[in-house]
């Protein structure tokens, strides 16, 4: 079987969601394998890699890098590598993790197992929050798993910062779950001082159905450049808030409409609290991917939409979410632990507006200070947050600098926690 091959295989779209209860139930290991068939395990490792590369999937927890590439990392060297399935999910506004996890364990730890195979690996972490553990724990109990690969689940402590790759290996070897100093990265040394495969689950559960459906299948959907399909957590001024999957590519518009998004809503949050603010003009001539996001200065990242009420003031939400982003920094450096406390404080000043005291490029000029200077991410991403949206809510600012009344009606409008 080549690598690109096309077999019989579930529609174009929904994939991931397509074999889900409509009872609102897990799905089990029966049902999964009527749904999709048994593990292919005919597929010779390097087949398998071929096949993966051939799909052009990528990961599917935020940073995008390809998975091929991923596998390849960890191969080669004398000690066998460990594959760890991401699911910690800490962000507030996002849920896709949780919903496959809780919903559809199955192809989670069919692509699991894969991908240990793929790279010879012989033990399997699946990290997992408090809330969808037992799924995965009696998914695990209700199936025969491969002969010589261990597969165990694992509870992570529920912090924004603890689902990023170096803090979930040293959460993993004993230490506290906040990320570490690199090098080494984990595909170096990871748990146990084994090269570490880290994939996001719903990564690994796409990774289950290249292995069964073939490359050519995976990119009948999505962009050349982007292929297949993606799972989107919309929240905020919509009706029917939920996990969506989609074809990269596809209209941003057109996913606000399924969810039934407020069309008074002033600005979407693209990319979760790492993400960028856009205008409702630039959503409505966004597609789902990161090449048309990127004229915005957006991308997908942790696949976190949320719709913003026009009764509700972006500064104020802007400012919950920068004093949230502090709160749950690892406080390991300059720019988590002086940095962004200090952005708070300009926020908080410029919200307030005591005594005309907001400084605007006093803000400006601590964003350019703190980017690309932390010992991980985590204050880029803050960063990028805020600057968004001094851009996109330059009206509401400048009534905030004037002690004029905003436009927010003084309810929280985000879920922070």
């Amino acid at each position: 079987m080549s690598a690109v091959e096309t077999v019989a295989a579930p529609p174009v779209a929904p994939r991931l969601l397509g074999g889900l209860r409509q009872d609102g139930r897990p799905v089990g290991v029966a049902a999964h394998l009527e749904r999709y068939g048994p593990l292919p395990l005919e597929l010779r490792s390097e087949e398998l890699r071929e096949r993966i590369a051939a799909a052009g999937l990528t990961g599917r927890g935020g940073a995008g890098f390809p998975t091929a590439t991923k596998l390849e990392s960890v191969r080669g060297g004398r000690t066998r590598p460990v594959v760890v399935a991401n699911g910690t999910e800490g962000e507030p506004p996002s849920g896709k993790d949780k919903v496959l996890l809780a919903y559809s364990p199955h192809l989670v730890i069919d692509g699991a197992v894969l991908a240990a195979r793929a790279v010879g690996a012989k033990q399997v972490v699946i990290a997992t929050s408090s809330t969808v553990n037992a799924a995965v724990e009696a998914a695990l109990r209700e199936r025969r798993l491969e002969r010589g690969i261990r597969v165990r689940a694992v509870v992570v402590p529920d912090r924004f910062v603890a689902g990023e790759e170096t803090a979930l290996v040293q959460f993993l070897n004993g230490g506290p779950a906040l990320p570490t100093f690199t090098p080494p990265r984990p595909y170096e040394r990871g748990v146990g001082g084994a090269p570490t495969l880290v994939l996001n689950v719903e990564t690994l559960a796409q990774l289950a159905l290249i292995a069964r459906f073939g490359a050519a299948w995976f990119r009948a959907a999505g962009t050349p450049d982007e292929p297949g399909t993606a799972l989107v957590t919309v929240s905020g001024a919509v009706r029917e808030p939920g996990v969506y999957e989609i074809e990269l590519g596809s209209s941003f518009a057109g996913l606000l409409e399924q969810a039934g998004a407020d069309r008074q809503a002033q600005a979407y949050l693209v990319g979760g609290y790492f993400g960028t603010w856009l205008t409702a003009a630039e959503g409505a001539r966004a597609a789902l991917s990161n090449a048309s996001l990127g004229r915005f200065g957006a991308a997908l990242g942790a696949r976190a939409i949320i719709v913003l009420p026009a009764d509700a003031c972006g500064v104020v939400e802007t400012a919950r979410i920068a004093a949230y982003l502090s709160e749950q920094s690892a406080g390991q450096c300059g720019p988590c632990v002086h940095g962004l406390a200090a952005i708070v404080d300009s926020l908080e000043q410029l919200v307030q507006a005591k005594k005309r005291t907001a400084d605007v490029p006093l803000l400006q000029r601590r964003l350019g200070q703190i980017a690309g200077r932390g010992a991980c991410r985590h204050p880029d991403g803050a960063a990028v947050l805020v600057a968004s949206a001094l851009r996109v809510f330059a009206g509401e600012v400048d009534r905030h600098v004037h002690g004029r009344r905003c436009t927010g009606n003084g309810r929280p409008a985000l879920a922070i926690r």
